[in-house]
């Protein structure tokens, strides 16, 4: 009886320890006393339980303002060289990476393009191991590596991170998570927690908790690349789905008589929206074009180009109205090409959405990221650092140190 009671204050203990990391980790520095407010804790235990982070190195505390009654409580904050991840957003046509510290500091970012035709699952996994290395190269001394989270464009069970279905890739069945944790294995003799998730999902993720939509509870996020897809924030949790692969809102058939999706049906939002459908559709194939490209001649005075952008409008709208009547929710961000096609089509949006149910529709927002076009980096890093902010003291004892590996 007495082990067990000893079990169960060591791991109320951890729980607490962890509830105060993740609380400064996504919202930033607080005072001892607003970590009291918010933990429901009392003051000495807020007081060694922070103790145990900054001993472990993860937080530091110095004095808080002056000019207040009593003295003043010590400001605590999180240690941003402390631990490391190291993030990926394995887009269609390149490669970005990111190097982001404890608290959600970006310290290094790369973008490597990359042909679409030869970007194999093998030539991915090489390409990160690479990429890892050279971010590990620009780590601050002394800090940990505890993390790789990984953001793909298509059907990924979250469980062990095999990709079900990259279509725009050109992906299927493939065993991400296994791959990497093994060429990771290999190559520095050490596995961190490696994540691999759905882009959009991790989009969702970094704007509830940094972006435009940290003050809500209820977000839709929607990746615009080539294809579309969505992630899903309902009451403050990521809804996935029975398998994980809730939320591809891309597939939604929106034209049975349009044309034929990389997922075999006709019609899907993406063939409307889609930045591939948005340049076919303006008569600009030329290979690397984008839909940069697409605004450009539009503004330009290209009829062709302005019509493709405002028909891809209406599209838009009569998806997101669909997806209001669905999920009620509070904001909705259009990621990737959408967040530069919204300023020029933002009437056409609103009227479809006006057709959604009133009730709905009222409590909604179509915005931009707050986090431009890093949103489902930025995610990766949140997913990446997932299991320091459930067992700190344990994992940051265990992981090595950046710089040596």
């Amino acid at each position: 009886m007495a082990t067990r009671t000893a079990s169960t204050q060591d791991d109320l203990r951890r729980l607490n320890r962890a509830r105060l990391l993740r609380h400064l980790h996504e919202h930033g520095a607080a005072r001892r006393s607003d970590l009291v407010a918010f933990s429901g804790l009392n003051r000495s235990t807020v007081g060694v339980l922070v103790s145990e982070l900054a001993e472990a190195g993860l937080v530091s505390e110095a004095a808080g303002a002056p000019g207040q009654v009593g003295r003043p409580s010590l400001l605590v904050e999180p240690v941003a060289d402390s631990a490391v991840v190291i993030a990926f957003d394995l887009r269609v046509d390149c490669t970005v990476v990111a190097l982001v510290g404890l608290g959600g500091q970006e310290i290094w970012r790369r973008e490597q393009p990359h042909p679409r035709p030869t970007f194999t699952p093998e030539a991915a996994v090489r390409n990160v191991v690479s990429l890892i290395k050279q971010a590990l190269r620009r780590a601050p001394d002394d800090s940990s590596w505890v993390g790789v989270g990984v953001g793909v464009p298509g059907i990924v069970d979250h469980a062990d991170g095999l990709v079900r279905l990259a279509p725009n890739l050109g992906w299927s069945d493939v065993p991400l998570g296994r791959l990497l944790r093994e060429a990771v294995g290999a190559r520095f003799g050490f596995v961190p927690h490696i994540s691999v998730s759905n882009d959009a999902d991790l989009g969702a993720i970094a704007e509830h908790v940094r972006g435009v939509g940290k003050s809500n509870r209820n977000l839709i996020f929607l990746s615009g690349e080539v294809g579309i897809g969505g992630g899903i924030i309902i009451d403050g949790r990521p809804m996935l789905g029975a398998g994980g692969f809730g939320g591809e809102v891309g597939h939604m058939v929106v034209n049975p008589r349009g044309t034929e999706c990389r997922c075999g049906a006709f019609g899907c939002w993406e063939t409307e929206i889609g930045s591939d459908a948005l340049m076919r559709a303006a008569g600009i194939n030329d290979e690397g074009a984008s839909v940069a490209d697409v605004l450009e001649a539009a503004a330009s005075g290209d009829r062709k180009a302005r019509a493709a952008i405002d028909e891809a409008g209406e599209w838009l709208g009569l998806g997101l109205a669909n997806l209001v009547n669905l999920f009620n929710p509070e904001v909705i961000v259009l990621g990737g090409h959408l967040r530069l096609l919204l300023p020029l089509v933002s009437a056409a949006v609103y009227r479809q959405v006006h057709h959604a149910l009133p009730a709905s529709r009222d409590q909604v927002r179509v915005e931009v990221p707050a986090l431009n076009g890093d949103s489902t980096l930025l995610g990766a890093a949140e997913t990446a650092f997932e299991e320091l902010l459930i067992d700190p003291i344990a994992v940051i004892a265990d992981a090595p140190h950046a710089s040596a590996s």
